[in-house]
């Protein structure tokens, strides 16, 4: 099993920042992609940024520019720094990463539970 744990989440003023991270850990042979999304109340789940294990990164148009995703293969970790923040990017963070347990064992994707990022003054 493997699991995702996320911090760096929290309330910060419009034009704010905050650093999310998110460590995983657990049966881990090879992490391929990892990424972040976001689910606002009521609305569905998004794709915020992603990054591939060579570090090829795609960001959503709603974040470009403002955003910056990144990862240390070393620690099974992904950052996502959110920069100039809008209260429309008030929303639950989670992590997901497509994990190899073994060498021969298919690929599996697995999320972490979330930290919230609220942006209101």
């Amino acid at each position: 099993q493997v699991q995702l744990v996320e911090s760096g989440g929290g309330l910060v003023q419009p034009g704010g920042s905050l650093r999310l991270s998110c460590a995983a850990s657990g049966s881990i042979f090879r992490i391929n992609a990892m990424g972040w999304y976001r689910q606002a109340p009521g609305k569905q789940r998004e794709l915020v940024a992603s990054i591939t294990s060579s570090g090829r990164t795609n960001y959503a148009d709603s974040v470009k520019g403002r955003c910056t995703i990144s990862r240390d293969n070393a620690k099974n970790t992904v950052y996502l720094q959110l920069n100039s923040l809008k209260p429309e990017d008030t929303a639950a963070y989670y992590c997901n990463a497509d994990v190899k347990s073994r060498a021969w064992a298919a690929e599996s994707s697995y999320w972490g539970q979330g930290t919230q990022v609220t942006v209101s003054s």
